[in-house]
């Protein structure tokens, strides 16, 4: 049953985007946008489903995905789903004085860097972990658990995620 529930779902969203893209195709910015916020959607909702393996995208086609996403400033992590945009703005009051450029001033090994999270975080490089990691503190860093709302620090682990894929500014 949840097999064709899937389907189901990745059928009415394919629908909704073949029914919209006739109404964005002139090469305007906000079409483009439009464009990439529409194929981001569809991606990210079908890859919240745990499909079978034979329509498993290939890791090239989600990356792809990701970037594009991020580019037009959608959240592509369905299951956290935290606001990019507000995270950055909490990350750079709360997080940069040690984590300024996606570094760390006082373990440098263990940047923000996609690889180094994957590599260090507790539960690999994902919204749940970064979650666990700023609400619970470790090692030297505090725990922002009591300092910052629930929305705070799922906005900047979107905004962490989001930013690791797409490469931090040095």
């Amino acid at each position: 049953r949840t097999g064709n529930a899937r389907v189901v779902g990745i059928s009415f969203l394919t629908h909704i985007v073949i029914i919209s893209i006739p109404s964005v195709l002139s090469p305007s910015p906000q079409n483009i946008t439009m464009k990439f916020t529409i194929v981001a959607a569809l991606v990210a909702s079908a890859s919240a489903w745990t499909a079978p393996k034979r329509f498993e995208l290939p890791a090239s086609v989600k990356a792809a995905v990701t970037g594009a996403a991020v580019t037009a400033g959608v959240a592509v992590s369905p299951a956290i789903a935290g606001d990019v945009g507000a995270g950055e703005q909490v990350f750079n009051a709360n997080c940069a004085a040690c984590h300024a450029g996606g570094q760390n001033v006082i373990m440098p090994e263990k940047t923000l860097e996609k690889e180094a999270l994957e590599q260090y975080l507790a539960g690999g490089r994902n919204e749940k972990a970064i979650i666990t990691q700023v609400t619970n503190g470790k090692n030297a860093m505090p725990a922002f658990g009591g300092r910052l709302s629930d929305e705070d620090i799922s906005n900047v682990a979107s905004y962490v995620i989001a930013t690791s894929e797409a490469g931090w500014d040095e």
